[in-house]
């Protein structure tokens, strides 16, 4: 609500000095409640937008926040044309050293890189055929629980992160959680929510985020095996990040949050809404 400096009654209210003994009071809702009361003009300067509009606002302010808090990023150094020449080399003159070997060869040289560059540009050689990852996930489908973590801004672009725990059978969100710091202590006692009473799945499918570097501890005492997906491979855990990107669509980018306890509410309500569509029946997706 504004109103407009044309409006006379305003221009009154201000040059008397009412504004600096009133809008101090103004706190909360009750105070414009009051003051819509006393001031019976404030309806022709309300300015009304769509809810979208709103929404929209809110999205381009926060990609132009994180834009502004990124613009001193310098991102990784590149891998200099002769450096990667020379590791391909290396690699395909001696098939039987590994990434650690030529690495310890490189620093012999002056050249310092680290042991995951060195393996992202070694020769792949072809290895003996294995069962695909789909035949794995069909042949476990009962017995496999997937989880991931995304992230949602806040009103003030505050991130809170979101935890799903999906079971592969019949596509059923196990647990959700929400919190705006995500340690592995924390994960780990989410997993104990999500599987009370020893019921729980043989596999747990998850990406190689920071959260989940504690809980193989925790995971080997409820005796479920940890399945980790391959770097920069999402299509791996594809049935969770269908989910995810479902209650985006559908859900997250049409309200804004406003803390962690509505984003909570409203991530239980998303997951009862695709627990009771009849797609989600096995053999529907």
């Amino acid at each position: 609500m504004r109103f407009s400096p044309s409006d006379t009654s305003y221009r009154s209210w201000n040059a008397r000095g009412d504004r600096a003994s009133v809008l101090p009071q103004l706190t909360g809702s009750s105070g414009w409640v009051w003051l819509s009361r006393i001031r019976s003009e404030w309806r022709p300067a309300l300015v009304l937008v769509q809810p979208a509009t709103v929404v929209g606002w809110h999205q381009r302010g926060f990609r132009l926040f994180w834009t502004w808090k990124s613009r001193h990023g310098t991102g990784q150094p590149t891998v200099p044309a002769d450096v990667s020449a020379l590791i391909r080399t290396m690699s395909q003159a001696n098939p039987l050293w590994g990434a650690p070997r030529i690495h310890g060869e490189l620093r012999k040289l002056g050249i310092t890189l680290s042991q995951s560059t060195v393996a992202k540009y070694m020769v792949s050689r072809r290895r003996p055929p294995s069962h695909t990852w789909r035949t794995f996930l069909a042949n476990h489908v009962g017995q496999i629980a997937a989880t991931d973590f995304f992230v949602v801004p806040t009103a003030t672009y505050r991130l809170l992160f979101v935890l799903v725990i999906l079971a592969h059978e019949r596509r059923r969100v196990v647990h959700v959680a929400v919190t705006d710091h995500p340690t592995s202590a924390w994960t780990a006692q989410q997993l104990r929510h999500a599987f009370p009473n020893a019921a729980c799945s043989a596999y747990l499918l998850h990406d190689r985020d920071g959260a989940f570097a504690g809980i193989a501890g925790t995971l080997a005492a409820m005796q479920i095996q940890e399945v980790v997906t391959a770097p920069r491979s999402p299509w791996q855990n594809a049935y969770v990040e269908r989910f995810i990107g479902s209650v985006r669509r559908e859900c997250l980018d049409h309200v804004i949050v406003l803390s962690a306890a509505g984003l909570q509410r409203i991530m239980e309500n998303a997951s009862w809404r695709t627990m009771s569509r009849t797609i989600c029946a096995r053999g529907r997706i």
